[in-house]
This record gives C-alpha cells, sequence and structure tokens, in this order.
C-alpha cells in the first residue's frame, strides 16, 4: 500500500473578522495549476475594481472563477496585481507548495475591514 497526493486546491475567501465566506475555489493536479489559477483570480479581482458588480458573477467556459468583490480603497487591487506579477511572489508560492506548506497571501481593505485571502495547498493523501 503506498500513499499518494491526490492533487492541490485553491480556494479565495474574505472574511470581516468575525464571518468567512468563500468566494470560490478549484481542484487541480499539480502546484504550477494551483499558482496559474490564484495568479489569475487575484488579477481578475485587482482589474474589476471600480467596475460594478453583476448581478449574477460572469463565469468563463471554465466555470472555475471566483466571484467578485467590491474594494472600498485602492491599496488592495494594487496589492493583489503587485503579488500576481512579481516573480519574487510566486517563486515563494511556489516553494511553500513544493514544500508541502499552503501558499497564503491576505490583503486587507481598512475601510471596511474586510479580508481577502488567496490560499493554495496540497491536497490528501490516500491509500493506493
Amino acid at each position: 500500500m503506498t500513499r499518494r497526493v491526490t492533487g492541490y486546491a485553491a480556494e479565495v475567501t474574505v472574511s470581516d473578522g468575525q464571518r468567512f465566506a468563500s468566494l470560490g475555489g478549484v481542484v487541480v493536479r499539480n502546484r504550477r495549476l494551483v499558482l496559474l489559477w490564484l495568479r489569475r483570480q487575484a488579477l481578475r479581482l485587482a482589474n474589476g475594481h471600480g467596475l460594478p458588480l453583476a448581478a449574477e458573477p460572469v463565469r468563463l467556459s471554465t466555470g472555475d472563477d471566483v466571484r467578485p468583490v467590491h474594494f472600498h480603497g485602492s491599496d488592495a487591487p494594487d496589492e493583489l496585481r503587485r503579488w500576481a506579477t512579481h516573480s519574487a511572489h510566486q517563486d515563494h508560492a511556489i516553494r511553500a507548495l513544493e514544500a508541502g506548506f499552503p501558499a497564503l497571501f491576505t490583503v486587507l481593505d481598512p475601510a471596511v475591514g474586510l479580508s481577502l485571502t488567496l490560499a493554495g495547498w496540497r491536497g490528501r493523501t490516500g491509500d493506493r
């Protein structure tokens, strides 16, 4: 009997310090796809800043994009964009995943007390 990793997961969550909600998530086969998905969601959320929220989230053909969120300040979108586009941040995240640790990145919107977290982690191990 051998143990194997069943894949990787990623999720984007939002919290006001008391309540917690998932904006969406995905399960993929490797850590590079986790990072790719998280980067895409960070850019999508950052680039949507200042645009009106749709009544129903627009889904791409993959059906795995997170629901949009409204930021009240400009720091959070700028931080998301910086995390998604700077290689040092991406290198740190992929090294964490390679070592078996979660890759986490949180931005704060202090104007309304919200925190948005991008998280990726190794899936469960199972018997084979």
